[in-house]
């Protein structure tokens, strides 16, 4: 072999290519490395998923009527009437308490029934937006939004209807809102200032919120 040949390294068997690709590959598996907790080195492999808690029994007065549930004690409200009571009236929009579609009234409250769970409101009495009607007699907020196409898709408009139900509610009480002017009355008046940032939880992806706030007048004005 002359000294061409053994300065190539064209015989030598370790030689290996270092390519754009295996710099980036190197490079990434350091940094995962060097961010993971130390618990994760420290952890075994996992064998499985630990076991479901047992169910606990719940029972709720649903729109007047009284329910039995065995629930896993993780199920939200929400799921407890969507999936096990087919009560989808109330839908399940961000899961986040976000959007407000699932708005449902609790004693009269309103809440975002994705962010409770149902073992929370024992022997509570929950209201749906399946509850409101009388027979064929509309709620009032309900006839409201017929009547100023407070809706487009309707996605949301169930949690609207509830929403703003437990809005008029908190008003009537005296309760105010981050606009009330003069907190020395005994209600603010429901100007549209005061129905829109009572009513900023729920949102409208049609965007019918003129129409929305005219419903709302238009029932502050009925009795109930």
């Amino acid at each position: 072999m002359d000294e061409h040949e053994s300065n190539t390294g064209l015989d030598t068997p370790n030689t290996f290519e270092i390519t754009r690709r295996t710099v980036i590959e190197t490079g990434t598996t350091a940094l995962l490395l060097t961010t993971l907790p130390r618990a994760a080195f420290a952890s075994g492999p996992v064998e499985g998923n630990e076991p479901s808690p047992p169910p606990l029994n719940v029972e709720l007065r649903i729109n007047g009527r009284p329910h039995s549930l065995a629930l896993d004690p993780r199920t939200t409200l929400l799921d407890a009437l969507r999936e096990h009571l087919a009560l989808t009236g109330s839908k399940k929009g961000c899961d986040h308490g976000q959007c407000g579609a699932c708005t449902v009234l609790i004693e009269g409250r309103r809440i975002n029934s994705c962010l409770t769970l149902a073992v929370m409101h024992d022997a509570q009495s929950v209201t749906t937006i399946e509850g409101l009607a009388q027979g064929e007699n509309l709620h009032p907020l309900q006839t409201a939004f017929v009547e100023h196409d407070g809706f487009q898709c309707g996605y949301c408009t169930s949690g609207q209807i509830c929403s703003a139900i437990g809005m008029l509610a908190e008003s009537q009480s005296g309760m105010p809102s981050y606009v009330t002017e003069d907190l020395t009355k005994s209600a603010a008046e429901l100007t549209e200032v005061e129905i829109r940032e009572r009513m900023s939880g729920n949102i409208c992806r049609c965007a019918a919120y003129p129409n929305i706030v005219e419903a709302i007048k238009q029932a502050a004005r009925t009795p109930t």
